[in-house]
């Protein structure tokens, strides 16, 4: 900051008891709790503020936010230091303008206990504030079941999702392409010794390219899925938005809802509304042999399912007969490339596939996984990616 404006006084520790108070010994404190601030980061962050207005706490925190934070898992621990440095207290200390709140922390594991904040308000005045935080929270919300997640923890689960990178399997294409492997290409061969007075240099190959291999997800949201419904649509909302043009989304109930077009909206909460707009059998039964032969005979034998990878999110309680879901499976079975169950139950201890429709379909099945947590989404997507 230029020495011709002074430094503002603001919230923190008393002077005698913190030898950096100020703007300076917030970013010590952000470095304490694990964010990796530099000297280029403060000097950024001073900068930043010397062009704003540093008695505004919403500048202030925004000016912060953006120059010392380099991950996603560093917005928690900013926040929380930020209300630990920034909030004012009793002994008339400067106060700073709450124009507008900072937003609070999303992750409920890096909010301190009930024991740690006893201990805080316990502590004297000029005691340096102590920033409350679990390096591996985020590591531990990847293994929470979907359906056991608190508010908040649903509110750091969409932001996780939001930064998935899917990779979308692959398959030979009919062109062909230039290539170091392969057979060769009499064409380019001819071309080129032309060029050279008959002379051939070298072989020139060919081989086939590559395209997107179609993927359809068809997501369960009857009653008894209803606590992963929203997990899993906004887990397709990611799949889509990644290829747009190869990834087909259908909801499963008492009728078939093509989802596709609402998912493609960039935002994540307007593509959901949309969806929550079209879908006229949300929690409600299930009737999955039937909307099985609905999709088999509308949309599976007309190519969206013809050499794609189908992923079935459902839990397989089926209320008509078990056989009609048998014989539509066998018939998806021999259209698709590669077929995918995803069971939120089945990544619970004791679990066996003792539900109808699981029965019915296991037979014709490539692989039966569990998609109750972030970690086992992400095991789907490898398995989609190899495929």
């Amino acid at each position: 900051m230029t020495t011709s404006l002074p430094a503002p006084s603001l919230p923190g520790p008393p002077a005698d008891d913190d030898p950096i108070p100020g703007l300076v010994g917030f970013t010590v404190v952000l470095r304490s709790a694990g964010l990796a601030v530099t000297t280029d980061r403060v000097a950024a962050f001073l900068s930043a503020l010397d062009s704003l207005d540093v008695t505004s706490r919403m500048q202030t925190y925004w000016a912060g936010r953006l120059t010392l934070c380099s991950d996603p898992d560093d917005l928690p621990r900013y926040d929380l230091a930020f209300e630990d440095w920034f909030t004012p207290q009793q002994g008339g200390r400067t106060q700073i303008t709450d124009d507008r709140k900072p937003p609070p922390p999303k992750l409920a594991a890096l909010t301190p206990s009930t024991q740690d904040q006893s201990e805080k308000d316990g502590d004297d005045e000029g005691e340096t504030p102590q920033v409350h935080a679990r390096a591996s929270g985020t590591e531990v919300l990847r293994h929470r079941d979907l359906a056991e997640l608190t508010p908040g923890e649903r509110e750091h689960l969409r932001r996780l999702l939001a930064l998935l990178r899917p990779e979308m399997p692959t398959r030979a294409s009919r062109r062909r392409r230039p290539s170091r492997h392969g057979p060769t290409d009499p064409g380019r061969m001819l071309r080129t010794a032309l060029r050279n007075q008959g002379e051939l240099r070298e072989l020139r190959r060919r081989d086939h390219s590559r395209r997107p291999r179609k993927v359809v997800l068809l997501v369960d949201v009857s009653g008894s899925m209803e606590p992963y419904a929203d997990a899993l649509l906004r887990f397709a909302h990611v799949v889509v938005r990644r290829s747009p043009a190869a990834v087909e989304v259908f909801t499963l109930g008492t009728r078939l809802t093509r989802l596709t077009r609402e998912l493609r909206m960039r935002d994540a909460d307007r593509a959901l509304a949309a969806a929550g707009k079209a879908i006229p059998d949300w929690s409600g039964g299930t009737r999955l042999g039937e909307v099985m032969r609905a999709f088999v005979d509308r949309w599976g034998q007309r190519g969206a399912a013809r050499r794609a990878v189908v992923v079935v999110f459902s839990d397989g309680w089926e209320r008509g007969e078990t056989n009609v879901l048998g014989v539509q499976m066998e018939r998806l079975s021999r259209l698709a490339h590669r077929l995918v169950w995803v069971n939120p139950h089945a990544g619970k201890d004791g679990y066996a596939p003792v539900q109808g429709g699981i029965l019915a379909a296991l037979p014709y099945l490539d692989d039966l996984l569990a998609g109750h947590s972030l970690a086992t989404l992400e095991q789907l997507l490898e398995v989609v990616r190899d495929a």
